[in-house]
């Protein structure tokens, strides 16, 4: 039995390069996800994240390792896992409301038409769509179009929902908007989320715990950090807890000087939750396998 709802192990994914070897992206990505649980993972453009997003999803292959839900290897893509990507995809011919009701038909198919609409139409409500239903993607705009494509996915009600950077083509106004539409469905249907962000404050607000990844080629997953913050979070009230400044620091102190330190090194297993409440320093990479992570904890001061 899998100690996680979703098991990552082992995971690595290369490509054959022009000198006839091989180009290692990612490699050892060992992680897991729980039940109801919100990870967001954050690294620099080439690292891999949206390959493992892939491969979660069913649309690419791992070179090695292996992925688990509920135990089951996954292998292809299934309605058990639902995906919003940062380009909308939504179908330009149908309307809000179809583009809804074509995929709840596609995961209840014995549902009568009554009630496809109405499940479709409780989304719509909760990312604040009322009265678009019978617009198209041309007549809506960019925020409001990704509105669709999460109504969508909460919608179909998949066991595991992938997000591949949903709020990067929005406009900061925009982007907080319907950061707090996604954090108020999540509250409601309390699925499990995983997703791609370089945003360090959106991943902060969003996430129950955020995966740190070092540069590539040879990216590894160096730090699971554990957002201590409570919820519910407002965008307003974070920034006044005492453990906020400290997560924001240590995120970026990562991404500008320890991602590239860190890339090609050996990383141990980061799977223990780091403790943001306290101040902490953390060695990655520990040269004893039986030594998961180290860390130095003080008061706050």
């Amino acid at each position: 039995m899998s100690k996680h709802f979703v098991e990552i192990q082992y995971l690595a994914k290369r490509f054959p390069d022009a000198d006839g070897g091989q180009l290692t992206v990612f490699e050892n990505a060992n992680f897991g996800i729980d039940k109801g649980e919100f990870v967001c993972i954050i690294g620099h453009s080439g690292c891999g994240k949206s390959t493992i997003m892939n491969i979660l999803a069913g649309l690419d292959e791992a070179s090695e390792g292996v992925v688990l839900m509920n135990d089951k290897e996954v292998a292809g893509p299934s309605l058990d896992r639902g995906v919003v990507f940062q380009n909308y995809s939504l179908l330009p011919w149908l309307t809000t409301l179809k583009n809804i009701t074509f995929a709840v038909q596609a995961r209840w198919p014995d549902w009568s038409k009554e009630k496809v609409i109405e499940h479709s139409m409780k989304f719509i409500e909760l990312v604040g769509l009322k009265g678009t239903e019978q617009r198209k993607p041309s007549q809506l705009s960019g925020g409001m179009r990704q509105r669709v494509s999460i109504a969508r996915a909460f919608a179909t009600q998949p066991e595991l929902l992938l997000l591949d950077e949903p709020f990067g083509a929005l406009d900061a106004l925009t982007r907080g908007m319907i950061q707090e539409e996604l954090i108020k469905i999540w509250n409601e249907t309390q699925q499990t989320v995983f997703m791609i962000t370089h945003d360090v404050d959106e991943a902060i607000l969003l996430a129950d715990r955020i995966l740190l990844m070092t540069n590539g080629p040879h990216a590894r997953i160096a730090e699971s950090v554990k957002v201590s913050i409570p919820r519910p979070r407002k965008r307003t009230d974070i920034i006044h807890h005492d453990a906020y400044y400290l997560i924001r620091n240590h995120l970026v102190d990562f991404l500008v000087n320890r991602s590239r330190e860190l890339a090609g090194e050996i990383i141990a297993d980061p799977d223990l939750p780091i403790d943001s409440s306290h101040p902490l320093e953390v060695d990655p990479s520990i040269a004893d396998p039986d030594v998961k992570q180290k860390e130095v904890l003080n008061e706050v001061a």
